[in-house]
């Protein structure tokens, strides 16, 4: 993988991670293009980029963690469910990563909802979210797991079905985001980057994790150090772009793309393009 290849996929990330328009069907349609969907460090580099998405919501937000101890309460109970649904179901969401089918056919599904979902919850105008809500959009998230859903749709339309408006949905959507998205991102670093064992960080098994170290080129880690710095400043430019346009436009038009996006990973298929990651 080339630096520039780094930059765009950075830049696909930043701009897709917190739009509901799922980020993994960006990654592997312009990996596919760029000729690297097979190489062992474009898995590594997708999911170490996002701990710079991350870092934009905590730097554009940073007031909010400084809140109330309640905050980092309904924080917790909505990361809750994506704990435990993605220990016991880990097996399953990772085969199910392998499936560009799957990923297609999700955007173009989700794409239909994101049509309607402005006229079915025209009512949500309510900003507060209480703790009840903070679970169930914690458990709307779950969908997400299936590739191609979007976290970031999940968690907003999982929050505008109990009544709470876009703007605020989105915002929980983004927080939520932090506890999630770090998660995920440092077991896959972990386990794929690092090649060691959960147990092996809670053991502090000193000597495999220092060979484990030894093994990251430096080339590797110039590549990760620039594509989570463009993925954060772009993300920070997504973020506000999105809440700005969702409050005055709502979902439609990122409905259209996601079908459109969508149809075309089902064409792409059909011609025999190898599109996997």
């Amino acid at each position: 993988m080339s630096v520039w290849q780094a930059i765009i996929l950075a830049i696909i990330e930043g701009l897709t991670e917190f739009l509901p328009i799922s980020s993994t069907g960006h990654m592997i349609i312009a990996s596919a293009l760029m000729g690297i969907n097979e190489l062992p460090i474009t898995k590594i580099f997708t999911v170490n980029i996002q701990f710079g998405a991350i870092l934009s919501v905590v730097v554009l937000y940073w007031r909010r963690f400084l809140q109330s101890f309640e905050f980092y309460q309904k924080l917790l109970l909505a990361f809750i469910p994506a704990v435990a649904i993605g220990f016991v179901l880990m097996d399953f969401v990772d085969a199910m990563l392998e499936s560009v089918v799957v990923t297609a056919v999700m955007l173009v599904a989700g794409g239909v909802v994101l049509l309607f979902v402005d006229k079915w919850f025209a009512n949500a105008d309510r900003e507060r979210i209480t703790y009840k809500n903070a679970f169930m959009i914690g458990l709307a998230q779950c969908i997400a797991m299936i590739p191609g859903v979007s976290r970031s749709a999940a968690s907003i339309i999982g929050g505008m079905a109990q009544g709470i408006d876009r703007k605020s949905a989105a915002e929980f959507s983004f927080f939520l985001a932090v506890p999630t998205m770090l998660a995920a991102s440092t077991y896959k670093l972990i386990t794929d980057l690092l090649h060691l064992e959960i147990s092996d960080i809670l053991k502090f098994n000193l000597p495999k994790i220092q060979n484990s170290l030894e093994m990251i080129t430096q080339d590797d880690l110039q590549l990760l150090l620039i594509g989570n710095f463009v993925a954060f400043i772009v993300a920070m430019l997504a973020i506000r772009f999105f809440i700005s346009f969702l409050t005055k436009y709502g979902f439609k038009l990122f409905g259209y793309y996601r079908i459109a996006l969508g149809m075309l990973l089902l064409a792409l298929l059909a011609l025999g393009v190898d599109l996997r990651v």
